[in-house]
Order: C-alpha cells, then sequence, then structure tokens
C-alpha cells in the first residue's frame, strides 16, 4: 500500500517563507534563513505530487506549486528529461534552488568589460537535498542542465516574485538579451523558452 503524500511539508514551507517574508528582512538575510528552510523541504521526497514531476521527451518543464497571493514569492518545480538544459538567462529577483530528485549542473556566467559573458569558475553540480541560490546582489545569470543523460531529475525552484510573470532575458555569448516571460507548463501561459 502507498504511503499518503507529505503535502503539509510544503504547506508548512510556504507559511514559514510567508512569515519570514512578512519581517521584510534584507535580501541576504532571506536567502540565508530561506535556503535552510528549503533544504528542509527538500531532503524529504514524500510530498511532491505526481502530475508535478511528468517530464517532456523535448524540454524541461516549470510547474507552479504555490504562487504567493501577494506576488512576494513562488514555489515551482522544474523537471528535466535526460539532458535537458536551459539557455542561459537571468531572473532579475532572488531565487533559490531545492534539488529534490537527480542532479543539476549550474554554470554562472559574468558580463566582461567588453559586455560578452564567460562562464564564472567551474559548473556547480547540486545534488538530492542540497540548495544553490541566485540573485541581482550575487549573480543572476547562468545555465541549469539536468546532471544526468539518461534520468529524470527535479529541482524546486523559489523566487522572489512571481517568476512565471516575471520580465527577464535569455543572453547569446555576445552579451545580447532577448526578453522573455516564461509562464508556466501547467496553465495557459505559453513557456516562450520551449
Amino acid at each position: 500500500m502507498n504511503e499518503p503524500l507529505r503535502l503539509d511539508r510544503l504547506r508548512g514551507f510556504v507559511i514559514e517563507l510567508a512569515a519570514l517574508l512578512e519581517r521584510q528582512p534584507e535580501e541576504s538575510a532571506i536567502l540565508e534563513q530561506g535556503e535552510e528552510l528549503l533544504r528542509r523541504l527538500v531532503e524529504h521526497d514524500d510530498w511532491l505530487p505526481g502530475e508535478f514531476a511528468v517530464p517532456h521527451p523535448e524540454h524541461y518543464l516549470q510547474y507552479l506549486l504555490h504562487a504567493d497571493s501577494l506576488q512576494r514569492f513562488s514555489v515551482v518545480s522544474f523537471v528535466w528529461g535526460p539532458g535537458q538544459r536551459t539557455p542561459v538567462h537571468d531572473h532579475r529577483v532572488w531565487g533559490m534552488i531545492g534539488m529534490l530528485r537527480g542532479a543539476e549542473l549550474g554554470q554562472r556566467f559574468e558580463r566582461q568589460p567588453d559586455g560578452t559573458l564567460r562562464p564564472a569558475g567551474e559548473p556547480l553540480r547540486l545534488e538530492r537535498g542540497e540548495v544553490e541560490c541566485v540573485s541581482p546582489a550575487i549573480g543572476d545569470i547562468h545555465q541549469v542542465s539536468n546532471a544526468f543523460e539518461d534520468r529524470v531529475s527535479i529541482s524546486i525552484h523559489v523566487y522572489g516574485g512571481n517568476i512565471g510573470a516575471v520580465k527577464r532575458a535569455v543572453y547569446q555569448a555576445d552579451g545580447s538579451e532577448k526578453l522573455f516571460i516564461s509562464g508556466y507548463s501547467n496553465n495557459l501561459l505559453p513557456n516562450s523558452w520551449s
């Protein structure tokens, strides 16, 4: 017999993050304290409903799990099919990425004096239960991919806004950007990366 899903874990995370944001702390405190909240959520893999874990054969999917009614944050499951990756992109708000299943590779980019983008260091491998943060203040341009060529990986992303409605950018190596609004895979808004 299957164990029931522990939806209280996601509910508790949302309540605790909303309480943290209610105190209006500095971004550094949001990321530090939020990282611990997200780590506690992704250390368990017994709460994500199956319909938010279904991969697509050609591109990753981003399923909205929660959008704060005050637009302060959103929680999204990213489902990565084997070998799938994003373009180089930004977020323009703070964000936290927690690995629930599998692993991800994240390559940060830095803008050079001539405006081009270059990789900043080696790719970071995010394993199950680990959390990484992004923001315009600490580094916001990156490319993410499934670390595996033969299986699905799932990460939980938390952003400082309704990320499916935030105008952001994808980047070419020369630093030029194309604006987009991602939407979500489980609503009627198009995902303009797909």
